[in-house]
């Protein structure tokens, strides 16, 4: 009996203790939630850095430089100072990539909206 006294009474200040609701699928995230996610120093950090593809080749640090088509799993390799004696210092890698698919594309349609491969940088 003072088991189930002691368990009831467990039970009893756990359900007093919940004062403020749990936050559900449906409700608004705490202003204190987004303050603490907005006011980190990773945020900032993630959206500062560019992706490999928007870099110019000079910018790069890998020796070489690979494009995979996501259409036809195609993978064309090229070393980086190879492209830069090709397409110039300044060219950008999804520029120099797109164009390296698109000399040994197989998948033509002649639909201009599904012709060509579509790129995936590495």
């Amino acid at each position: 009996m003072k088991q189930i006294q002691k368990l009831a009474d467990a039970l009893a200040v756990g359900k007093n203790a919940l004062s403020t609701p749990a936050v559900g699928p449906a409700d608004d995230l705490p202003a204190e939630y987004w303050a603490s996610l907005l006011g980190d120093a990773r945020a900032d950090a993630v959206r500062a850095e560019k992706p490999i593809q928007a870099h110019n080749l000079s910018e790069i640090s890998c020796y070489v430089l690979r494009v995979t088509c996501s259409r036809c799993e195609r993978i064309v390799e090229i070393q980086k100072a190879d492209a830069t004696r090709f397409y110039g210092v300044d060219a950008i890698w999804r520029e120099v990539g797109q164009r390296l698919l698109n000399n040994t594309c197989t998948e033509r349609t002649g639909l201009q909206e599904e012709d060509g491969c579509w790129p995936s940088f590495e």
